[in-house]
């Protein structure tokens, strides 16, 4: 078999899939648009939010150093790589990684509505690249959706070699934010719990979706 009927094979093999997923990928989408519109308003009302910021154990002796081009753009290197993978690897998990994402801002579009605590002291603030103007808000503190979403990815993929890279961003993006003081150290440290329980939940409703269609 020559390289052209190869790689036609593969397309008609990422096709199938597609086809064989697409009320699920459907389905996860519509669930994705209402989340980051419900994340929207949750974040427009946390930033008209104006409170006091209070002292934080482990940011109190940390130093604050600015990692925009980490906060930022590896955040976005992050996205890239997700899609990229999911969408020419493992296009069977298409409608989990959105299904499991949008439930985790769904999650945490309602956490932070909860807490009020202004951005901590010495926080560096940057201005986000416009790409992501529907996702920054000034406040929107509990829990730290930089740690929490490659977090998920890993176990999404932990079974996967590209699941230890998602667990190593998860960590790099933790450190990030605390050197960056733009979130408090349990911002950080709970988003790796509710995380958890987030992927619990969605597993759940998932295989619970996929049985009652079959």
């Amino acid at each position: 078999m020559g390289i052209k009927e190869r790689l036609h094979l593969l397309f008609l093999q990422w096709k199938n899939e597609i086809l064989m997923h697409k009320k699920f990928i459907l389905l996860s989408c519509v669930f994705l648009l209402i989340t980051l519109v419900l994340n929207y308003l949750a974040g427009s009302y946390v930033a008209r939010k104006v409170n006091n910021a209070v002292s934080d154990l482990i940011l109190d002796n940390l130093p604050s150093i600015n990692l925009s081009w980490m906060f930022y753009y590896g955040a976005l290197i992050l996205i890239l790589i997700t899609l990229i993978y999911v969408v020419f690897f493992k296009v069977n998990k298409i409608h989990a990684v959105i299904g499991q994402g949008a439930l985790l801002l769904l999650i945490r579009s309602f956490f932070i509505c909860l807490t009020h605590l202004s951005t901590p002291e010495g926080a560096i603030i940057s201005h986000a690249p416009r790409v992501f103007d529907f996702l920054d808000f000034q406040n929107a503190l509990f829990f730290s959706g930089h740690t929490a979403f490659p977090f998920l990815l890993f176990l999404i993929f932990r079974k996967e070699k590209i699941g230890i890279f998602f667990l190593i961003m998860s960590f790099v993006m933790a450190a990030t934010v605390l050197l960056m003081h733009v979130h408090y150290s349990i911002d950080v440290f709970a988003a790796f719990f509710i995380t958890y329980g987030s992927y619990k939940i969605g597993e759940k409703i998932i295989s619970s979706i996929e049985k009652k269609s079959f």
